[in-house]
């Protein structure tokens, strides 16, 4: 059976977290750790809010989809452009025009495979 850590979380639920090594609290809730946890929970804090920063600013939402991969790519060919005219830059572009290209194959097949799947649905939903 896994150790769990002695502290009581928010609500009164006891924490599932791991303990430390020789020690009957995890990191967040060891009395010696106090300082590190806080630091921690800062910088995360700032993490976050920074990603939500960035991602409104370039209106990017993630990358579950082909569109939200396209808008990455889009951003970084933008940025691209904008550096000083130099052989990695070139590399960046080619790389991500590559990328492009390959994510409009894959919705052109994405497209017409659901045509065909539009197209033989009657003679699918017959034979069940």
């Amino acid at each position: 059976m896994a150790r769990k850590c002695a502290a009581v979380a928010t609500g009164g639920m006891p924490c599932r977290q791991a303990p430390l090594i020789d020690r009957d609290h995890c990191f967040w809730h060891d009395p010696d750790q106090t300082e590190e946890a806080q630091e921690a929970r800062r910088l995360g804090g700032m993490r976050r809010k920074r990603e939500r920063t960035v991602a409104g600013a370039y209106q990017f939402d993630g990358l579950a989809s082909a569109d939200q991969i396209r808008r990455l790519v889009e951003i970084a060919v933008v940025d691209a452009l904008g550096l000083e005219n130099s052989i990695a830059r070139a590399r960046t572009l080619a790389y991500l025009a590559q990328t492009a290209a390959k994510l409009l194959e894959v919705g052109d097949l994405e497209d017409r495979l659901g045509e065909v799947e539009s197209a033989l649905a009657p003679r699918l939903q017959v034979r069940r």
